[in-house]
């Protein structure tokens, strides 16, 4: 008797970002991507039988030609598993994220940010994810962030940038709609010693009490919500401060950029990796 069920699918790499959007409500619980030749392939797992049909019959339904494959997965050892694919990473000249199995081989002249894998986003192993990481520390490292700041931390996923900003100096809040990633995020918090510097709620934008604003906002997400957001994200920023989005494909860049400059942000900072970008205003 297997374990899970797993959906396999395809699209052109031009869909990905709308089939991500789609799988945040019909698999919160997460899914795997990967790219070549133009196409994502998109991997979910389930427990259960039933809800693997269900979900695979709504990928057919709206993109009729990904062909979703509904497969067994043997039994095995997954809490192993992810040891063989989750190994240590640099981010910019100042973080390295490990995995809690690999702590005791960290690099002691990085800033060590210590990351249990769970279906959270935001390990590190992402270029979104690092690219954030990159831009925080370079801003720290011209002081342009300084300890002693507030931060937002929107859709904080598993926590990875708060607690980069907390190892900064910076005390903050961490926002995710998700109760899964929340709790998450909690967890990674405690195990990095930082859990006095940063508050998790679950929420967004709209959550803030009015007026609140902060020195540092960091929001790596996807190019819709960014955009749409981009009026009540100038509100929440204090005089002088910094924002970094990412989630970005480069060709959404501009679209984004172009929201923000409309909401009275300047020119942003662009980075790119891959096919990925963050802007930094």
């Amino acid at each position: 008797m297997s374990d899970l069920s797993r959906i396999v699918f395809a699209l052109p790499s031009e869909l990905a970002e709308e089939a991500c959007l789609a799988l945040t409500d019909l698999a919160p619980q997460g899914w795997e991507e990967s790219e070549e030749n133009g196409e994502t392939t998109f991997r979910i797992h389930l427990h259960e039988r039933d809800q693997a049909e269900d979900i695979s019959r709504k990928i057919s339904a709206q993109w009729p030609a990904a062909a979703p494959v509904l497969e067994d997965v043997e039994s095995c050892d997954w809490s192993s598993a992810w040891k063989e694919f989750f190994t240590p990473i640099n981010c910019g000249e100042r973080f390295e994220i490990v995995p809690p199995w690999l702590e005791d081989q960290a690099d002691g002249s990085l800033t060590t940010i210590v990351i249990e894998p769970r279906m959270a986003f935001g390990t590190g192993h992402h270029p979104t994810t690092a690219l954030c990481l990159e831009a925080m520390a370079d801003l720290a490292r011209d002081g342009r962030i300084q300890p002693g700041q507030n931060f937002l931390d929107l859709g904080t996923g598993s926590g990875i940038l708060g607690v980069g900003l907390a190892k900064l100096g910076l005390v903050g809040l961490g926002l995710d709609i998700d109760p899964m990633a929340v709790s998450c995020a909690a967890e990674n918090l405690e195990t990095n010693g930082v859990a006095d510097k940063m508050a998790l709620a679950v929420g967004s934008l709209d959550s803030l009490a009015p007026g609140r604003t902060f020195d540092v906002v960091t929001a790596n997400i996807l190019s819709g919500p960014l955009i749409s957001m981009a009026p009540s994200m100038a509100g929440a920023m204090a005089e002088g401060g910094r924002l970094i989005l990412s989630g970005i494909l480069v060709e959404q860049g501009p679209d984004v950029r172009q929201a923000y400059q409309a909401a009275g942000f300047g020119e942003p900072e662009i980075r790119e990796q891959g096919e990925w970008c963050a802007l930094i205003f």
